[in-house]
C-alpha cells in the first residue's frame, strides 16, 4: 500500500452488521451505523492504516456487549475465548493501537470520531504510546480559553502536607468548546478546501486555536498540556457542526489540520466496498472464531484489490476500473479439467 505514499494515519472505527435473532455471537440491540439507528446487530471495532490515497483494516475484533460477556452459556455455545472479557469500544481500540505499535507498524496520526475522542483515557493512552491524534469530540467538552489555565495549588500554610492540586474558583472556570466557538469573532473563521469531491471541491469554514482540556484537571498537580481545538462551522448553519482535539505540533497550519481531520472519511469507503462487494456483512454463522475468520478473508481480498488498484495512476482510478486478466499460456489446463496434471 505504501507504493502510493507513506502511511500517514491510523484510523479507529467501528461498523455494525444487522443480524436477526439472539444466538449469533455478540448480537444485541445497539447502534448500527449501516442502518443509522438502534437495532439488532453485531458491531466490530477496527484499526486501519492509511496513506493519502488508500486505507486497509489491519486489526478487527467483535465488540462483546456486557450482557454477552457475563452469559457463560451463550459464550460456551459460540466459542468465545476465556480471556475475552467485557471492554468498551475505546478500550478495544486502544488495545489494537498498542498491538500495532508493538508490531512496529509504520506510525501515523490516530484518527477517530467523538465516540472515541470524548474518552479522556483513550486520548491519554494514545499519548502514552508517543502517538499524535486528531479525534472528534462533542460540543459539551470543556476547555480553558486560549491563554488561560487552572489556578495553581493553594499556598502552603506551614502545617500538614503542601497542597498539590490545581484548582478553580468562581471567576476562573473552563467553558464548553461550543461556547468558545460561538464567541469567536468573524475574522477567526477561514474558508478551507481540503480535497476534491465526486462533483466539486469540498470546502467549509474552520477555526483553530490552542487550548487546554479541562477534564478533571482539579485532580491533577499540573494542567493538561495545550492542544489544538479545530472547529467547523459551515456557512448557513446556525451553529458549529464538528469539533476536533489534536496533539499535532503547535506550528501546524490550519489547512493541514483540516486535511488530517477530514481524512477519516476514507474508512467509510472501505466499509462500503467490504460490505457491498466482498460480503463482510454476510456471515451466517454464529461462532466467535467463524466471525473473525470470515472478516479476515474479506479484508485479505480487499487488500489484494487495493494493491491492484494502486498499480494505476490516480487519474486512471476515477470511475469504475476494469482490470483485464492476462492471457493464459497455450498449454494451460485448469485444475480438475481433462488432461490437466494430477496434484502431487
Amino acid at each position: 500500500m505504501q507504493k502510493q505514499g507513506p502511511i500517514i494515519a491510523w484510523i479507529v472505527d467501528d461498523t455494525g452488521m444487522p443480524k436477526k435473532g439472539k444466538h449469533s455471537v455478540g448480537v444485541a440491540r445497539q447502534y448500527c451505523g449501516q442502518l443509522g439507528k438502534q437495532d439488532n446487530c453485531q458491531v466490530a471495532v477496527s484499526l486501519s492504516v492509511a496513506t493519502w490515497n488508500s486505507s486497509l483494516p489491519i486489526l478487527y475484533r467483535l465488540y462483546l456487549p456486557e450482557d454477552w460477556a457475563k452469559d457463560s452459556e451463550r459464550r460456551e455455545k459460540t466459542g468465545v475465548p476465556e480471556e475475552i472479557r467485557f471492554q468498551t469500544k475505546p478500550r478495544i481500540a486502544l488495545e489494537q493501537i498498542r498491538q500495532a505499535a508493538k508490531a512496529d507498524v509504520t506510525r501515523g496520526v490516530v484518527l477517530a470520531d467523538a465516540a472515541y475522542g470524548n474518552d479522556s483515557q483513550f486520548r491519554a493512552g494514545v499519548t502514552a504510546l508517543e502517538l499524535q491524534y486528531m479525534v472528534g469530540v462533542q460540543s459539551s467538552m470543556t476547555v480553558w480559553k486560549p491563554g488561560e489555565q487552572p489556578l495553581p495549588p493553594k499556598p502552603w500554610k506551614g502545617t500538614g502536607r503542601p497542597p498539590k492540586l490545581v484548582r478553580r474558583n468562581g471567576q476562573q472556570q473552563p467553558i464548553t468548546v461550543k461556547e468558545l466557538a460561538t464567541a469567536l469573532p468573524p475574522s477567526a473563521w477561514k474558508d478551507i478546501t481540503w480535497r476534491e469531491g465526486a462533483a466539486r471541491k469540498l470546502r467549509s469554514r474552520f477555526a483553530a486555536m490552542r487550548v487546554r482540556p479541562a477534564h478533571r484537571d482539579y485532580e491533577k498537580a499540573e494542567p493538561h498540556a495545550e492542544e489544538w481545538l479545530l472547529v467547523e462551522w459551515p456557512k448557513g448553519e446556525a451553529e458549529p457542526t464538528k469539533y476536533w482535539i489534536s496533539t499535532l505540533p503547535p506550528k501546524t497550519k490550519l489547512k493541514d489540520l483540516v486535511k488530517v481531520a477530514k481524512h477519516r472519511w476514507i474508512i467509510e469507503r472501505d466499509y462500503e466496498e467490504l460490505k457491498q462487494e466482498l460480503g463482510l456483512g454476510h456471515y451466517e454463522g454464529r461462532g466467535w472464531r467463524g466471525f473473525h475468520h470470515h472478516a479476515t478473508l474479506c479484508i485479505a481480498a480487499y487488500g489484494f484489490l487495493i494493491a491492484e488498484r494502486n498499480r494505476f495512476s490516480p487519474s486512471a482510478r476515477v470511475g469504475n476500473l476494469r482490470l483485464s486478466a492476462p492471457e493464459p499460456l497455450p498449454d494451460f489446463r485448469p485444475r480438475g479439467s481433462p488432461g490437466a496434471p494430477r496434484a502431487a
